[in-house]
């Protein structure tokens, strides 16, 4: 297939959640994260009925959903007042970008135990109101074994994130050395972040809203042509 990485999910997905309903996303996705893992094992993805994508090998078993991580914000009700000040144009714009593969991601799709999973846990936090910055943040606090408000739902995955062996070889694996600095040490957030997450995770005027739109559109962006690259080196 021809990979896109400005193909917009939405146009195949029937009107319905393109992480669930896209086939160009899902082959997007078992394309490029079909690859060695750290350890040099092949980490092969398959569609499986039922499921989304699935990995069975010697090192388990690994069932595996899509997820945004790129948000406008736009449908949340606590949001109105602030999103009703910021033009509609812009709005869409955001909801455009958050529809590429650089706004895409594989997160463990299994519950286990009867526990949210990391796409629903992320999403209910009213620490992290779903950004993917400070879930990024999370992972790697978790890497360093530090309390963090995703801790309890990450430690269920925790196989899922020792394929990638540390922080530095999640990040590699998924192409997401933009929102990193250069020696994967720190996050480059959104917004200003309060490293006790007490702070609210919401913009909290039009400006601080631009400044988080402005941030994720250059990150996916950005994702988008390192992704580019990768599939052009290895596809």
């Amino acid at each position: 297939m021809e990979f896109n990485v400005d193909y917009d999910h939405r146009l195949d997905s029937r009107g319905q959640d393109p992480d669930t309903h896209s086939p160009t996303l899902k082959s997007q996705h078992q394309l490029l994260w079909s690859k060695p893992l750290p350890n040099g094992t092949l980490f092969d993805l398959q569609p499986e009925r039922g499921k989304y994508l699935v990995h069975k090998s010697n090192l388990g078993e690994f069932h595996l959903s899509s997820d945004t991580i790129s948000h406008s914000l736009r449908d949340q009700k606590r949001m109105k007042f602030l999103i009703d000040q910021i033009p509609a144009a812009e709005l869409d714009e955001f909801q455009s970008i958050g529809s590429v593969i650089g706004a895409k991601i594989l997160f463990p799709g299994n519950r286990i135990d009867g526990q949210a999973t990391i796409n629903a846990a992320r999403g209910f936090s009213s620490r992290l109101n779903d950004r993917f910055d400070l879930s990024l943040e999370c992972i790697r606090l978790h890497y360093l074994g530090n309390s963090n408000p995703l801790e309890p739902t990450l430690s269920l995955y925790s196989e899922f994130f020792r394929l990638f062996e540390n922080f530095e070889g999640y990040v590699q694996f998924f192409l997401l050395q933009d929102l990193v600095s250069e020696k994967c040490t720190e996050v480059k957030f959104f917004l200003p972040h309060d490293s006790s997450f007490e702070g609210s995770p919401r913009p909290d005027s039009v400006d601080s809203y631009m400044q988080y739109k402005n941030n994720t559109i250059d990150f996916v962006k950005a994702r988008n042509s390192r992704i580019q690259s990768w599939v052009e080196a290895n596809l």
